[in-house]
C-alpha cells in the first residue's frame, strides 16, 4: 500500500507522526519518575531489611483497571508521592493483568499476597514488613495498613490525601510499635577537602 503526502495537509499529516513517536517515546520516562518498582517480593523484602523502609504493595490490574491507572496519574505520578517514596518506602507492584503475559513465579507469588491481605478490589495498597522464620522456612508478614485511592479528596489534590493517609498508618504503626526503626537514609560518602 503507498501513500502519498502532499501539500498543507501532508506537512501536517508527517508533523504529527513525528511528534507522536517522540512523545510515545517520552511516556515510559516520565511515568516512572526515577521510582523503582519492583514485582520479586524477595528483592523487595532484602532492601526493607537493610534500610528499615516497609514495603509498599501496590496491587493493581494494569491492563484493565481505570481507578488504578487513576492512581498511578493523580498520586504516584506526582513529585510529591516521588519525594515521599523514596525516602520512606520500597515500591512492590502485584499485577494481575487480563491480557499481559506474567511468569509462573510471579502469578504465584501475586496470587498468594492477594488470597494473605484478602484484597477484594483494585487499587489497594498495603505498606508492610516481611521476615523470614529460620525454622520453618517461611516468610512472615507484618500489615500496617492499608488504603486505596484517596477518597474525598480535592480534586486536583488527590496525592495529599493519599500521603496523608499513609503517613498516618505509619505513624500509628510507629505509635504501637516503638522498637519499629525509622528508615535508615543510604550514607554519604564525605569528599576530601584539598588544601
Amino acid at each position: 500500500m503507498n501513500f502519498k503526502f502532499s501539500g498543507l495537509y501532508g506537512s501536517i499529516v508527517i508533523a504529527f507522526l513525528i511528534l507522536q513517536s517522540f512523545t510515545s517515546c517520552a511516556q515510559p520516562a516520565e511515568k516512572n519518575n526515577g521510582l523503582k518498582w519492583y514485582t520479586n517480593l524477595d528483592e523487595a523484602q532484602k532492601l526493607s531489611n537493610t534500610s528499615k523502609k516497609p514495603i509498599f504493595g501496590f496491587f493493581t490490574g494494569s491492563d484493565w483497571c481505570g481507578w488504578c491507572k487513576k492512581l498511578q496519574a493523580e498520586v504516584f505520578a506526582k513529585p510529591e508521592f516521588v519525594a515521599w517514596a523514596k525516602k520512606n518506602v520500597i515500591l512492590l507492584e502485584l499485577d494481575y493483568p487480563r491480557a499481559k503475559e506474567q511468569s509462573p513465579e510471579i502469578k504465584q507469588q501475586n496470587a498468594s499476597l492477594q488470597q494473605t491481605f484478602q484484597v477484594r478490589g483494585y487499587p489497594t495498597c498495603w505498606l508492610f514488613y516481611v521476615k523470614d522464620n529460620a525454622e520453618t522456612k517461611q516468610k512472615s508478614i507484618e500489615a500496617m495498613g492499608s488504603g486505596g485511592y484517596p477518597q474525598g479528596a480535592t480534586p486536583g489534590k488527590e496525592e495529599v490525601k493519599f500521603l496523608e493517609d499513609m503517613n498516618k498508618i505509619m505513624a500509628d504503626y510507629r505509635a504501637k510499635n516503638p522498637q519499629a526503626a525509622a528508615p535508615v537514609a543510604p550514607k554519604k560518602i564525605a569528599k576530601k577537602k584539598k588544601n
